[in-house]
């Protein structure tokens, strides 16, 4: 026989029990359309977390305080000043480093009208508009006279401004600020999120009037901050940037050669490859959740299959006593429980693509959240169910092919 007549009469014998099949393929329909949306779901997350990462400066270093246990859990040392920033910014000692931008965060209560939140605050200096890619909606950026005069005006985050002001305009507006008064100056473009977390959720405000108004108060190492953001002069760079930037707080943090560093260096490309990597850990986890559907429609594939061998041993009687070979039995039945896995691989990814359409265009927490079907998934998940039916039909197959003709013809 051909492969084209093991295929039409595997059909045959498919349809002739429409029912039987359709139960069969249950368990395949739900795993494979489970398998794929989840991990089309999960890439759809990936390129929104790769799009909001590429917004937010793609040469852009962190610098942080490091972190010890403690009672209460991980607490940041507070190891860095803004003149640690002042002294990365010297171009003769750190060339690759093109900006510098010190950060002071705190979540504060923040009231316009009835409007209460509870808002990151971030107190900065210009330079964090260039290296992490800022761009306004509307109004204007604080300028160097706001810094030095340590003015009270505010840059609202997209997501910020929508909750405390709806569709209205803040521009000019004033609002409290952990008790305070602020006018709002400018409303940043919306840059997105990933996974439910929004990066439009902030508010920020001049570095000198974070530390006026909000207690941040010189210590004996200078004024604390806790984050000093970088950016170096290519992506090309990044690497020697941070060297430079190790060696100089190291000199000037007087840690000797054996000793830690007190702070810690991370770029953004490092933080969006730790990023997939968890995704990837995430997406197999989900995936291996759901292939327990696949396992579990391959038992029901292999249960029908046996109880099909044992309706057939007449027929499998008289094909070997008209001369079919052990082989052509094997194949027979190897075929008939591949198309049966295929049948419920391609519905599984017709409930998949129902999946993708139903959240297409949806917002998650205000962001969007897609899950976008591609060739090579497509071709993945019809190997798998593929592979599933022939797994799963090995043992009916070589059993029907095992049969004696003599004492299959005598089967009632």
């Amino acid at each position: 026989m051909s492969f084209l007549e093991y295929l039409l009469s595997s059909w045959q014998a498919l349809i002739s029990n429409k029912m039987r099949s359709s139960l069969t393929i249950l368990g395949i329909v739900i795993g494979v359309g489970a398998v794929v949306f989840l991990v089309s779901f999960g890439r759809g997350q990936q390129q929104q977390m790769a799009t909001v990462f590429e917004n937010m400066g793609a040469n852009a270093i962190y610098v942080s305080g490091s972190t010890r246990q403690t009672m209460g859990g991980m607490r940041a040392e507070g190891t860095l000043t803004q003149e640690d920033a002042e002294a990365l910014a010297n171009s003769s000692k750190a060339p690759a480093v093109a900006a510098v931008a010190p950060m002071y965060s705190k979540m504060l209560k923040t009231v316009y009208g009835n409007q209460i939140r509870t808002i990151n605050i971030m107190g900065s200096t210009l330079d964090i508009q260039k290296i992490l890619n800022y761009k306004i909606a509307r109004g204007n950026f604080f300028s160097d006279s706001d810094i030095r005069r340590s003015n009270s005006v505010a840059i609202l985050g997209a997501q910020a401004a929508k909750d405390l002001f709806s569709t209205a305009d803040p521009v000019g507006e004033t609002l409290r600020i952990g008790g305070r008064k602020f006018e709002v100056i400018g409303v940043c473009e919306s840059r997105g999120g990933f996974m439910g977390t929004s990066a439009d959720n902030f508010i920020m405000i001049p570095l000198s009037t974070m530390q006026s108004h909000f207690g941040v108060e010189a210590g004996p190492l200078g004024h604390p901050v806790q984050t000093i953001v970088v950016e170096a002069i290519k992506t090309d760079a990044i690497h020697t940037a941070r060297d430079q930037i190790t060696e100089i707080l190291r000199q000037r943090h007087h840690i000797r050669e054996e000793e830690d560093n007190d702070f810690n260096v991370i770029d953004m490309q490092e933080i969006l490859k730790r990023m997939n990597e968890s995704m990837a850990i995430f997406q197999v986890f989900l995936g291996s959740v759901a292939s327990i559907s696949l396992i579990v429609g391959g038992i029901g594939i292999m249960n029908i299959m046996l109880v099909s061998v044992t309706e057939r041993t007449r027929e499998i009687g008289i094909r070997k006593a008209i001369g079919a070979k052990r082989r052509d039995i094997l194949v027979q039945f190897l075929v008939e429980s591949a198309l049966l896995s295929l049948s419920g691989g391609i519905l599984g990814l017709g409930l998949a693509g129902i999946g993708s359409l139903a959240i297409r265009g949806q917002m998650m927490n205000n962001m969007p959240v897609s899950a976008p079907i591609s060739l090579d998934i497509v071709a993945m998940a019809l190997l798998v169910a593929i592979c599933t039916g022939i797994v799963s039909g090995t043992y009916p197959a070589f059993r029907a092919a095992r049969l004696d003709p003599i004492e299959s013809l005598r089967h009632e």
